[in-house]
């Protein structure tokens, strides 16, 4: 028998398409060979150190000699829940409606299949979003529509749409949902039957109009009571500690909301196994208490936006929306990789904004997370040409 082929001929494995990022590799070798090398500034990975509070209360729970629980400890929940009304607004939330996730990404990709969506349904993603959203509903054998409103679609699509997936603040593009637009967006799926999943990772980072330290205002969830009126039957809140508290290698999130699915996904998880593990639920415990880390982050953050912004502007990129979270979604009114390539050859590497879908042509996205030294380095070269 062939390698790799069942005893009927069938390929094994997954039909999903190539991960994206593979084709950066010639852009990123390009960049390597700037004399000052390479300024990565394509893919958002924390760059700072986890706060300290957070690694030693990694530390004191690590004799966890038992297994942990799926739902989390409820000091955890609690913990959420208290996250929730401190910082977004939030009220009523039951702890029994939040269970940590092994970071987002795969909450994101596995909800579809939790929720025992398959062929012939519909699940919505913003028109530029991140392609997990995509292959989420591959993987549950559903069918992924781009769209940022319900009324841009069909009659005969919106009779199918089972899941729409928020995103705000959006990666790439940094938009922020007011809580009218939410509510609106919440109520038209409400009226297919539909259930809302808003990924919401980048809240604490909002600028401008958005940032509340500032004067602004805080960035709304879904879970507000004004966008959903008080009743939180299938809305559901992603959020991950990768960004606000640099815990991208703990893998530290969670999902709240929707009281009504919540015991069958955790018992769903039960059966799969996907389970956080205890020292990591106590270090999210704790970070979620901790305000001071994430408000310093933020200002590490805000000071980097404000010096690389002015010079993409100088080197003749726009910059789009951009309100929240960490990345500039910019464009030069060219070709998505002419710009990867100049950007390149300045020894900066960039995110192309095609690998966002279709309506990504044209743009960049560039990520704040560099330290200061790389930043400077880039602001350098976009200002001395």
């Amino acid at each position: 028998m062939e390698p790799g082929r069942s005893a009927t001929g069938r390929a094994f494995g997954l039909d999903l398409p190539d991960y994206p990022w593979e084709a950066m590799a010639p852009y990123a070798a390009k960049a390597a060979r700037h004399p000052g090398g390479a300024v990565n500034l394509s893919i958002g990975t924390p760059v700072d150190p986890t706060p300290e509070v957070v690694q030693e209360a990694l530390k004191a729970a690590s004799d966890a000699h038992g297994y942990p629980t799926v739902h989390g400890t409820q000091a955890l929940r609690e913990a959420v829940v208290e996250w929730f009304a401190r910082r977004r607004g939030v009220t009523g939330l039951d702890e029994q409606a939040v269970m940590p996730t092994i970071g987002s990404k795969e909450l994101v990709a596995w909800l579809p299949f939790l929720l025992g969506l398959g062929e012939g349904d519909v699940v919505v993603r913003p028109a530029v979003a991140y392609p997990t959203y995509d292959i989420g509903a591959r993987l549950a054998g559903a069918t992924a529509v781009a769209a940022d409103s319900l009324d841009e679609l069909d009659d005969a699509t919106l009779a199918r749409v089972r899941l729409v997936w928020l995103n705000s603040p959006g990666n790439p593009t940094g938009a922020v949902r007011s809580a009218d637009e939410l509510r609106g967006a919440v109520d038209r799926a409400r009226s297919l039957g539909a259930v809302v999943a808003s990924d919401e990772c980048y809240a604490e980072l909002g600028w401008g109009a958005w940032d509340l330290q500032r004067g602004g205002q805080a960035v709304p969830s879904v879970l507000d009571p004004r966008v959903s009126g008080g009743d939180l039957t299938g809305l559901l809140s992603v959020y991950s500690l990768s960004k606000q508290s640099n815990l991208a290698g703990y893998r530290a999130a969670f999902v709240a909301g929707a009281p009504e699915l919540m015991p069958n996904l955790v018992n769903s998880r039960k059966h799969a196994g996907m389970i956080m593990p205890y020292p990591v639920q106590e270090a999210m415990r704790v970070a979620l208490g901790d305000e001071a880390h994430v408000l310093a982050q933020k200002d590490l953050y805000r000071s980097r936006r404000e010096r690389l912004l002015p010079a993409l502007e100088e080197f003749g990129l726009t910059l789009s929306h951009s309100e929240a979270g960490l990345y500039l979604w910019c464009t030069a009114g060219e070709d998505t990789w002419a710009t990867v390539d100049r950007l390149a050859g300045l020894g900066i590497v960039v995110g192309p904004g095609v690998f966002y879908g279709d309506d990504g042509a044209g743009y960049i996205r560039v990520a704040l997370t560099g330290t200061d030294e790389r930043i400077d380095a880039a602001v350098e070269r976009l200002t001395s040409r």
